[in-house]
């Protein structure tokens, strides 16, 4: 099992704690990884983090499909690649309708085929087999729709990239672990059961059977979920932001009948509990939804308690379909520990 750390999210302010993550290099971390939301762009802490290590890959977990044509993030991608020596991984994901339409302001419309698409562009572009053209439902290049002024033309990228920068896909849902599997070369996950990998599987064996032999085999796929370590003596203390963010997921991250998260709570087994937590979140019982998050649910997606305990529950983790184990732990305690037990 690799380990990744994941930098660097969802704050009011950025902050990337180099220090941490030149530690995680040192102690065999394979990647660290960043992310957006409505905030910080996962690219920019990236770049500052890829000039200050040597070793450890960079990944983004995800670059939301909305806030980029196809054609920059392979300029964006290409770049970092080669400015880091080789070490960038792309990771997408359209992300919700609230912040699809919410924050970047274009419809949520046909998630799959957008991913289809994008995927397919980029990969095209990092060819470099030819100038780039391409008619899709989403995407049209050269673009000879409305407004076009009829002067585009096929082009070839400048920068000589390397075609194999790894392409990861974020998904919860069925249909996008499918499509994961069918033409990326990973799956990102938010969060994941380590005993209940039977819910992904089956998606992942749909999008298997239709992949291009031609691509990474099926060994080479990877597994990335993202998991919290919190090490302390009271459990509750260690639980209470967990909580917090599982509530925000389940109840906050969608709407009453779409919601990834939520739907994937239930089917590993929380369905009464997912449906509680929508539900008080929904009718603005923030407090209440967050108590109705359980002690159990907590441990089951994330690693928390004193060292020795986590030492037991890692075995499950250990034990799994993982490839890569993204981290998120501030406290240097947790990352030592988890490097002790994984790698």
């Amino acid at each position: 099992m690799r380990l990744g750390l994941m930098v660097g999210y969802s704050g009011a302010e950025v902050a990337i704690d180099i220090a941490q993550v030149k530690e995680a290099e040192s102690l065999g971390f394979d990647s660290v990884w960043t992310a957006e939301a409505w905030g910080s762009d996962a690219v920019s802490p990236l770049a500052w983090i890829a000039a200050q290590t040597t070793r450890i890959r960079l990944g983004t977990a995800i670059m939301q499909l909305p806030g980029r044509s196809p054609a920059n993030t392979a300029m964006t991608a290409m770049t970092l690649d080669a400015l880091s020596g080789g070490r960038f991984m792309l990771g997408l994901g359209t992300s919700g309708p609230q912040v699809v339409e919410g924050w970047h302001g274009v419809p949520f419309d046909k998630p799959l085929t957008w991913m289809r698409e994008y995927i397919t562009i980029v990969r095209a572009i990092f060819a470099r087999e030819a100038p780039l053209e391409f008619a899709g439902s989403r995407y049209q290049i050269p673009y000879r729709g409305p407004g076009a002024l009829g002067l585009g033309k096929p082009l070839k990228s400048i920068l000589h990239g390397r075609r194999d920068i790894q392409i990861l896909s974020g998904s919860m849902a069925p249909k996008g672990q499918a499509l994961a599997a069918e033409l990326a070369d990973g799956v990102l996950l938010t969060c994941m059961h380590p005993e209940r990998f039977d819910v992904i599987q089956s998606n992942l064996d749909e999008g298997f059977a239709k992949r291009d032999p031609s691509r990474r085999s099926r060994d080479d796929f990877e597994i990335a979920p993202t998991v919290a370590v919190i090490v302390g003596k009271d459990l509750d203390a260690c639980r209470a932001p967990l909580k917090a963010s599982l509530a925000l997921y389940i109840g906050g991250m969608g709407a009453r009948d779409k919601n990834f998260y939520g739907e994937y709570i239930r089917r590993v087994g929380f369905e009464a509990e997912a449906t509680k937590i929508q539900a008080l979140f929904l009718d603005g019982k923030r407090s209440e939804a967050v108590a109705a998050v359980t002690d159990e649910m907590v441990d089951t997606l994330h690693l928390v308690g004193p060292p020795e305990r986590i030492r037991d529950r890692f075995q499950a983790w250990k034990a799994s379909k993982v490839t890569t184990l993204i981290v998120g732990a501030q406290q240097r305690e947790a990352l030592r520990l988890v490097a002790e037990l994984a790698l």
